[in-house]
């Protein structure tokens, strides 16, 4: 159903519109309060201004150098669209005019919208989070709720911005276009830039970090952040990269997707109403975000920053939970229940994975400690032990998923309407409706991580890093339990997309037969994708953290009295290398991630296209939690011991442990969160392929 815009229902779609709007000026205030603080010290602020010129640096060589990728796919989108329109969208609805100009523009236009509003929650997170930094390490020289407050306000911009962004760029194109199936490729623009940023970023970071950590910890003997080390701003700086751009325009590209998919599925189903929810439940996460955000406070000094950052994301749940009832039950009546219990269960497999996240990740529980003492004979059964944790920990949250599928499918089903498809949907809209305070949770990390950083570089007292500690801390697990989230929301939108991308291609009615050879042949070409992608992105990071080091190495050989603390390393010589590993590096697994559905569609055509969608979400979440759970069970089982377990730090098993930390380095931070962006390329990709595969393809099947 095209959009009719006398019908009065449509002002709902401007009220969603005004959402967006509103989280934008929110994210603006709190940059401008965050601004507004004393960013300490000459010193500290000479830091600050390091790691932000560093940041900005990557990013803008990065958007640089995808510019001409966009460009060019935006063309190929303007000449196909405006040649024959119907080749890229399949739309059976007599109100659109396909030979009016603004149908055809409609596919390209929404294309660059999507790039473009990608890049700008980028930059403004980035912009955020390193002029955070410095302040919040200032804050803490007088208390810690000071220091708590900045440091999420700093996250919050992110958020908030990925959110806004989404909502406003999605319900302003369906407003401009009229129709959500012409939009979609709004989803494939976000798509391709955040797998870019995911991979970069990625590579980025644990090139620093890898190089900083085995030259500066285990050979020199040194601290972790100490002003010695050349390659510490380097790692800084890829905090920022990797856990707030990356993440941002991960989640950003999810909730594109997902949003835009629920509104195919929807206009099919139920019509108007149905494409309007998806984006009135986007409104209603937003508004619940903001006024969440107001619960992020300590009850005093001693308290607990993890609790103070519970209950925004608590009250954010609660909030969405209630206004969807209402919502669903004026605008569905007797099938509201169904369509209900869809948004409560990507709801609650938020707060599920995120809990089993945090069981198989924080040194406080078992896992973690089990690797810690498995590196009291050594490196390899460190290794080892982490593997088999890692390998162990994909059997909860998948089964979290399922659930989630099979209630939000069966109670939507069975309602009068028949609605099982739109149902899961509504879970995966549900579950990215609190992205904005998930993403602002998120964002905190690299915040509290390069406030500790320059309280160490700055030498403050022992109080200020004990503060910053603190934080960190707590910055380590957010930053894990939003890596489960990510997870379990690439998987929902991936089913949401590959519905939609059914739907279109026609293969509802045929079905997907698991015994047909072309079938099976599709299959095991989705399910190897992943696995070459993790390849190429474990790889980049080993070559470039190999440079890293070699050149950390150099510094501390040829710089008189560098080890002495009496010259300053060359900070800006390792930001390069890293930068300019990552901008090299990231096209080889980009172009298999976007190659794969065009060549397999083309030649093959939309049934086996179908399996490599469904073989490629498979293995991608599998491996996607894997990692990301085994890097961060490494990592603070490395922490566990810093406490002053099994020897503390300088001992032989912690030794061990950062071996195992730095191989689990690239797993958590790289190739894991790669995974998320790959099978929703695969997927945005391939819906806006299936009007053209259905026509065309070289095999006919």
């Amino acid at each position: 159903m095209s959009m009719n815009l006398s019908d009065p229902t449509v002002g709902l779609a401007w009220l969603a519109f005004g959402a967006g709007i509103i989280s934008l000026i929110v994210a603006f205030l709190f940059l401008g309060n965050v601004l507004k603080q004393d960013s300490g010290t000459p010193r500290m602020k000479e830091l600050s201004d390091a790691i932000f010129e560093g940041a900005m640096a990557f990013l803008n060589r990065q958007y640089k150098s995808l510019a001409p990728i966009v460009a060019i796919i935006f063309l190929i989108m303007l000449v196909v669209g405006w040649v024959n329109p119907h080749l890229l969208m399949e739309v059976k609805d007599a109100s659109i005019d396909f030979d009016s100009v603004k149908t055809k523009l409609a596919i390209p236009v929404s294309f660059l919208v999507g790039a473009i509003a990608s890049a700008i929650a980028g930059y403004a997170g980035m912009v955020s989070t390193t002029k955070s930094n410095a302040r919040t390490t200032h804050a803490a020289r007088t208390g810690l709720q000071p220091a708590l407050t900045i440091a999420f306000r700093g996250g919050a911009v992110m958020g908030l911005s990925v959110a806004g962004l989404g909502l406003a760029g999605v319900s302003g194109l369906y407003l401009l276009f009229g129709h959500p199936a012409i939009i979609n490729s709004f989803a494939f623009g976000a798509s391709a830039v955040a797998l870019f940023a995911r991979i970069g970023g990625g590579i980025y970071t644990k090139a620093a970090d890898v190089g900083a950590d085995l030259v500066g910890k285990v050979e020199a003997g040194i601290p972790e952040d100490d002003p010695r080390n050349p390659a510490v701003i380097a790692d800084n700086v890829g905090d920022n990269v990797g856990d707030t751009a990356g993440m941002g325009a991960d989640l950003f590209e999810s909730y594109a997707a997902t949003a835009i998919a629920a509104m195919v599925i929807g206009n099919k189903v139920l019509g108007l109403a149905g494409v309007l929810f998806p984006l009135l439940i986007g409104a209603i996460g937003i508004i619940a975000s903001i006024v969440s955000t107001a619960f992020v406070r300590m009850s005093s000094e001693d308290g607990n920053p993890q609790a103070a950052l519970n209950m925004g994301l608590y009250g954010t749940n609660i909030i969405t939970a209630v206004a969807g009832y209402f919502l669903a039950a004026s605008l569905f009546g007797d099938n509201a229940l169904g369509i209900f219990i869809g948004i409560i269960a990507g709801l609650l497999t938020n707060v599920a994975v995120g809990y089993i996240t945090e069981l198989y990740t924080s040194y406080h529980k078992r896992p973690a400690q089990e690797i810690a003492e498995a590196s009291e004979t050594g490196p390899a059964t460190n290794i080892i032990k982490g593997l088999a944790v890692g390998l162990k920990s994909t059997v909860y949250p998948v089964l979290v998923i399922v659930i989630a599928i099979w209630v939000s499918y069966f109670f939507a089903e069975n309602s009068e309407a028949g609605l099982g498809i739109y149902g899961i949907a509504m879970a995966a809209m549900g579950m990215l409706s609190t992205a904005g305070m998930v993403v602002a949770i998120d964002s905190f990390g690299p915040v509290a991580d390069n406030a500790g950083g320059i309280a160490e570089m700055a030498e403050l007292g022992p109080e200020v890093r004990k503060n910053t500690d603190k934080l960190d801390a707590v910055g380590n697990t957010t930053a894990a339990v939003a890596k489960g989230f990510a997870i379990g929301s690439a998987a929902l939108t991936a089913l949401a997309l590959f519905t939609a991308y059914a739907e279109s291609a026609g293969l509802t009615e045929t079905g997907i037969n698991v015994l047909e050879p072309i079938v099976i042949i599709g299959l095991f070409i989705g399910a190897t994708v992943p696995f070459l992608v993790a390849s190429y992105a474990m790889e980049a990071v080993g070559r470039a953290a190999f440079e890293m080091i070699a050149e950390v190495r150099r510094q501390f050989r040829e710089i008189p009295g560098l080890m002495e603390g009496k010259a300053k390393p060359d900070y800006a010589r390792c930001v390069d290398i890293s930068t300019a590993a990552a901008i090299k590096e990231m096209v080889a697994p980009g172009l298999v991630a976007i190659g794969t559905p065009v060549v397999v569609g083309f030649l093959l055509g939309p049934l086996a296209l179908g399996a490599v969608l469904a073989g490629g979400t498979a293995s991608g979440v599998l491996l996607a939690l894997f990692m990301a759970n085994a890097g961060g069970a490494w990592d603070n089982a490395k922490k566990y011991i810093e406490t002053g377990k099994l020897g503390g730090k300088g001992s032989e098993p912690h030794k061990a442990a950062v071996v195992g930390d730095t191989v689990g380095d690239p797993f958590k931070d790289t190739a894991g969160p790669a995974m998320n962006p790959l099978i929703k390329v695969m997927g945005t990709i391939s819906l806006i392929l299936a009007p053209i595969i259905a026509k065309i393809n070289l095999f006919n099947m």
